[in-house]
């Protein structure tokens, strides 16, 4: 079992403070696992057995607990008088207007309460409403690069080989267990995305037409990396004999955000200082599941390191934006308590033009906050271009910090 540290570190730290943990994030990327880790960790403190109330509402053996007040019941009749008890409701969106079980679950004394999602509309509703201020979110990724190169599975290989893998195998923690082969890998991609499109999609949203939804997926799974906009997929499939709208498209994107297979990430004027709301971009949870979709080659290998980029950000908590300056892309702006860093990310910048291309954005940005290009190329310890730091991707994602 992959330790998830960081995340595991986030509860712990959230331990028998008075409000709820919620994890979120696509389906397989560990959050029962971390539950597992948790509850490992409080069971080695000294809590006891009767102690924790853990509930998989994915699993047959709690479909009774489908509805809120059989969940509140359930729940209620295991709670310790004199100590502390502690509740894991996994996937609680599965169970209707769950937002009431948690909220009189969380009232009640010496109650420690833990609930995960795959979607985002459940903290977009009535939860949000009841709990204002009552809860946090720990937003769970796939596995990072660092953690997929610690697995078993990766011992005796080297950087780049491990890296190799993680773009076409993707992040997501059984894959990092098992033989990476595509006759293995496939299948496991291949039911993650269906019940994703089906379950957390489709199913959610009344969306009877799957094809069309799947249209869509892999127009923006093709995009990665580039400004879209919901008229520019209109138009493209309108094209092709099928038929949709503006709005019918936002809808279908919202809806694959919320199932946290894409993430949107708008553009963010850096001498204006202020947000654009038109051609932003998005970017795929998982390498492997776009392998899936697409066709992809070697070309894109800048589009996909640029995906493995932003997600790593995510993961050390920046809020991240393109940026742009004029008419030049900055490609990422992370943003924190301490401030910003900007990024540019290329496969390779050993061609004289390429290097002048990518340095140029950075070299017109008038503050000082740091500057990293990152790229693929082996250049040591990194090289400085009068303060932009030219840093080796394979070493940045090993590191804790930028």
């Amino acid at each position: 079992m992959i330790q998830r540290i960081e995340y595991l570190n986030q509860l712990i730290s959230g331990r028998e403070k008075q409000i709820i943990k919620v994890v979120t994030g696509v389906r397989r990327c560990g959050k029962s696992t971390l539950f597992t880790l948790y509850i490992d960790f409080l069971k080695s403190a000294g809590v006891s057995e009767e102690q924790i109330v853990s509930i998989n509402l994915e699993d047959v053996e709690h479909e009774k607990l489908l509805n809120y007040k059989a969940l509140y019941d359930y729940v209620k009749e295991r709670l310790c008088e004199d100590r502390y008890t502690y509740v894991f409701i996994d996937e609680v969106q599965n169970c209707k207007s769950f937002e009431k079980a948690v909220n009189s679950l969380f009232i009640k004394p010496n109650v420690d309460v833990y609930i995960t999602g795959s979607n985002a509309y459940m903290l977009s509703g009535e939860l949000a409403t009841l709990l204002s201020g009552r809860y946090i979110t720990i937003d769970m990724l796939p596995l990072s690069f660092k953690e997929y190169c610690e697995s078993s599975c990766s011992a005796g290989k080297t950087i780049p080989e491990n890296f190799n893998d993680y773009l076409r195998f993707g992040s997501f923690p059984y894959i990092a267990m098992i033989e990476r082969r595509d006759t293995v890998v496939r299948p496991y991609l291949e039911g993650i995305y269906s019940t994703i499109l089906l379950k957390d999609v489709a199913k959610r949203e009344g969306i009877t037409d799957v094809s069309l939804l799947e249209n869509i997926i892999k127009f923006v799974a093709a995009s990665v990396g580039s400004p879209i906009s919901s008229k520019k997929i209109s138009d493209t499939i309108n094209s092709s004999g099928r038929k949709i709208s503006v709005n019918t498209v936002e809808h279908y994107l919202r809806a694959l955000t919320d199932s946290y297979i894409f993430y949107k990430v708008e553009r963010y004027d850096i001498k204006g200082k202020q947000h654009l709301k038109t051609l932003g971009k998005y970017y795929l949870v998982d390498s492997g599941i776009r392998n899936l979709l697409l066709s992809t080659s070697s070309s894109d290998l800048g589009h996909m390191i640029e995906n493995v980029v932003y997600l790593e950000l995510l993961r050390r908590g920046s809020k991240v934006n393109i940026g742009k300056l004029y008419e030049k892309e900055v490609d990422f702006i992370a943003s924190d308590m301490n401030g910003r860093t900007y990024y540019q990310v290329s496969a390779s910048v050993l061609d004289e033009s390429t290097l002048n291309r990518e340095l140029e954005p950075l070299r017109k940005i008038a503050d000082n906050y740091p500057k990293i290009l990152l790229t693929l190329d082996d250049i040591g310890v990194g090289r400085n271009f009068a303060g932009i730091r030219h840093l080796n991707l394979l070493d940045w994602l090993q590191k804790a910090e930028s």
